[in-house]
């Protein structure tokens, strides 16, 4: 086993240095000079020319990215030109709101579309199945900030029964943190059911073709034993590695249900970065949200040997 993460640690280092290249250099073609942008168009030569060096930015490229990558290395990853704050505590405040968010219905999703992808790969065919797929498709279809409006008109505006918008820390107060999570947690939750319920369906079609069922249903197995103690472990694979994508997504992706329900989350940190160009921020943002997507697939390579039996830890 510590061979395998070995490996698998191996090979997300180059990941996240090709990706910390890649950020570095894409912040650099964005238009501007962010020593302007700090001081204002109304600061003089002398001093833009002093910022500019204690930023560093009148070094050669490969030196501005040495120093900082060196930085980031050490947690530091600057100030943000707009408010200030040490950008390294922003991002980790903003990344536990959408964690939040995102882990609760990722979790929802995964508990409630995996037994019913599976059923309906036991029943295709049958109009259990049709159902199960047709909703399925029906909650893809729709897009997740309109299925956002959806409910915010339905449970807000017309029934009254839950908050406008905005965000309670649920460490802070739980009730109330509750009730400003409900639709954003049952918006992502809505959209992606659809799209682990039709992937366990597939990996459960394609498990259930295989000649050890068949042997299994010789032996005179019931057919629920055969699907829960047979089936699934086998079946579960590749939704995992499904989930582990989704998951990685959703944490840097998620910046349009955060702006319709006015959650200060991370992605929502990015777009307001971006529209006020605050590059150290945007340099943090999108380097966290590439480190924690190799991460979080890291650790699902890491545990697919205990969920898919075919796979060794070697």
């Amino acid at each position: 086993m510590l061979k395998f993460a070995l490996s698998r640690l191996a090979a997300a280092i180059p990941t996240l240095l090709i990706v910390s290249v890649s950020v570095f250099c894409l912040i650099r073609l964005i238009p501007g000079d962010p020593a302007s942008l700090m001081l204002g168009d109304l600061a003089d030569a002398a001093s833009l020319a002093d910022l500019r060096a204690r930023l560093g930015l009148d070094e050669p490229i490969h030196v501005q990215f040495g120093i900082w990558i060196g930085n980031a290395l050490t947690g530091d990853l600057g100030r943000s030109i707009t408010s200030q704050q040490e950008v390294l505590p922003l991002l980790l405040a903003r990344l536990a709101v959408s964690a939040e968010i995102v882990l609760i219905a990722v979790v929802l999703a995964a508990i409630v579309a995996v037994p019913l992808g599976m059923v309906a790969a036991w029943r295709q065919g049958g109009m259990i199945d049709l159902a199960l797929v047709g909703t399925a498709t029906l909650l893809l279809s729709i897009p997740a900030f309109w299925m956002g409006l959806l409910l915010l008109l339905l449970f807000v505006l017309h029934l009254g029964w839950l908050p406008l918008i905005g965000y309670v820390p649920i460490r802070q107060d739980f009730t109330q943190g509750l009730l400003y999570v409900i639709l954003p947690v049952a918006t992502l939750f809505l959209h992606e059911v659809g799209v682990i319920l039709r992937m366990s369906r597939a990996s459960t079609l394609e498990i259930l073709r295989l000649d050890y069922i068949l042997h299994a249903r010789a032996k005179g197995l019931s057919e629920p034993a055969i699907l829960w103690r047979h089936a699934f472990r086998n079946a579960f694979g590749p939704t995992w590695t499904l989930l582990g994508i989704i998951l990685g997504n959703l944490l840097g992706g998620v910046a349009v249900i955060e702006t319709v329900f006015a959650i200060p989350g991370l992605g929502r940190l990015l777009i307001e970065a971006i529209f006020a160009r605050d590059y150290p921020v945007i340099q943090g943002c999108l380097l966290l949200i590439a480190t924690m997507y190799v991460l979080v697939n890291l650790v699902v390579d890491l545990l697919y040997p205990l969920f898919d039996p075919r796979v060794t830890a070697q």
